[in-house]
């Protein structure tokens, strides 16, 4: 899906951040096992709410959960990892949008796209991917056309989109993706009572997916001339900053009434759908960071540390990026806020004091990425440990984040590791009722 979930590991207790993991690694084997290897590279961040969500609302299982083998990016660890209907859903979906993403790259003629080559070879991956995710959301109950109805649409309303128009007319077509995905869940998980409330977390998840990439990639598009729904709607900062706030306020509402049936799993959805979606939006606008890294401007998009293989994703059906005219406060500015005015704008309310754009900590290699899960240190041989500590280099482990020893099996912090104070999630969560600090976060 689109990669705006970056949550931070100190934000997470120890068995919240296993769960996590587990769902992220069980989105990639599912697109391994049901599409093969280098359908791996459409994993992202996003994706693996929908195997949350069916989690969260699925009585424990024992069979929920299989164990991985080892994987260069988990510091050649075996894992626990999620497994069953959740799982292969976010699969057949993040399939289904990033062949969307690669068409719209050749439609673009987006760097090497432009080549008719190489156009030719990502053609012939998006219509196999389509037909994979047709598949395999038959398998499910779950019908792809929605999707693919919904990508197809995308580009008749981004071509009718002009100075006036209304943004939410144009993030339509991924908000209606999305709902369609969360709603499948509670189908999967025997809730119907759950699907129309789950369906408008959705709708309202795509249009706030849609809206942050859009302010995250202005810079970028205002560059390169790329269109983008702001600046063709003529969207001032402030209201996009409402669109977001009230998607937000939204999500929170929908996830009242939904009754989820394993605790942990559902403690897992809130964090992600509410304290980091409001991370999300505090980050694009840069009026928040984490307290663990500098503050944040986009600096992945989506792709994760748990297995080998997977390139940055966060693909969605629509255009990636969104710019929007540049306001009297960025004209003649100089510093990272002139790039872009949806950056470094204090906005009233927030409960995260504002913090300048720069380097993003929840990227891959960031000092908010996410640690292998803990296991007991065991020693190794001197050729294993070298053949392991290749597999560090080659993944920026040693420099970017926390990993195990080779030899020893002792955690490491980073070469560049920079962790700053406490985190803040006893802020988040002072204004969630709703849950316990203890339980969001590793605060304690």
């Amino acid at each position: 899906m689109f990669g705006i979930i970056r949550p931070c590991r100190h934000r997470m207790s120890e068995g919240m951040a296993a769960t996590w993991l587990a769902h992220l690694c069980g989105l990639c084997l599912a697109l391994r096992d049901g599409h093969g290897q280098f359908a791996r590279v459409a994993t992202n961040y996003d994706g693996l709410v929908i195997s949350v969500l069916t989690e969260a609302q699925s009585a424990p299982a024992a069979g929920a959960r299989r164990k991985a083998g080892p994987c260069p990016l988990r510091g050649m660890r075996t894992a626990p990892v999620a497994m069953g209907e959740g799982a292969r859903l976010a699969a057949t979906v993040s399939l289904v949008l990033a062949s969307a993403k690669v068409r719209d790259h050749v439609e673009d003629a987006d760097g090497a796209f432009g080549r008719r080559p190489v156009a030719a070879a990502a053609r012939g991956v998006a219509r196999r991917w389509d037909r994979a995710g047709a598949q395999g959301g038959a398998g499910l109950g779950f019908d792809t056309a929605v999707l693919l109805d919904a990508v197809g649409r995308q580009g008749v309303l981004e071509a009718a989109a002009g100075p006036g128009s209304s943004l939410l007319a144009v993030t339509e077509p991924t908000e209606t993706a999305t709902a369609a995905a969360f709603a499948h869940t509670a189908v999967l998980a025997g809730r119907r009572g759950n699907r129309a409330p789950l369906e408008e977390a959705g709708r309202l998840f795509g249009r706030l997916a849609h809206l942050l990439d859009a302010v995250e990639d202005f810079t970028e598009d205002t560059r390169t001339g790329a269109w983008n729904p702001l600046a063709a709607t003529g969207t001032g900062a402030a209201e996009a900053r409402r669109l977001c706030d009230d998607a937000l306020h939204g999500i929170r509402l929908a996830l009242r009434d939904v009754e989820f049936a394993d605790s942990a799993s559902g403690r897992l959805a809130h964090m992600l759908l509410v304290h980091e979606l409001e991370r999300s939006v505090d980050r694009a606008f840069g009026t928040g960071a984490c307290a663990h890294g500098p503050a944040g401007g986009r600096g992945g998009d989506g792709a994760h540390q748990g297995h080998a293989g997977h390139a940055g994703h966060g693909a969605h059906g629509g255009h990636g990026g969104y710019g929007g005219p540049v306001g009297d406060r960025a004209q003649g500015a100089s510093g990272p806020e002139a790039s872009n005015p949806y950056q470094g704008d204090p906005y009233t309310g927030s409960p995260y004091a504002p913090g300048g754009p720069g380097r993003n900590p929840y990227a891959p290699g960031g000092p908010g990425a996410f640690p292998p899960p803990p296991e007991p240190p065991r020693r190794r041989g001197l050729l294993a440990g070298c053949l392991v500590y290749t597999g560090l280099c080659c993944t920026c482990q040693l420099c970017c984040s926390e990993h195990d020893d080779a030899w020893s099996g002792q955690r490491r912090e980073s070469w560049c590791s920079k962790c700053g104070d406490c985190c803040d999630c006893c802020d988040a969560c002072e204004i969630c009722e709703c849950c316990e600090c203890c339980e969001c976060c590793n605060c304690t």
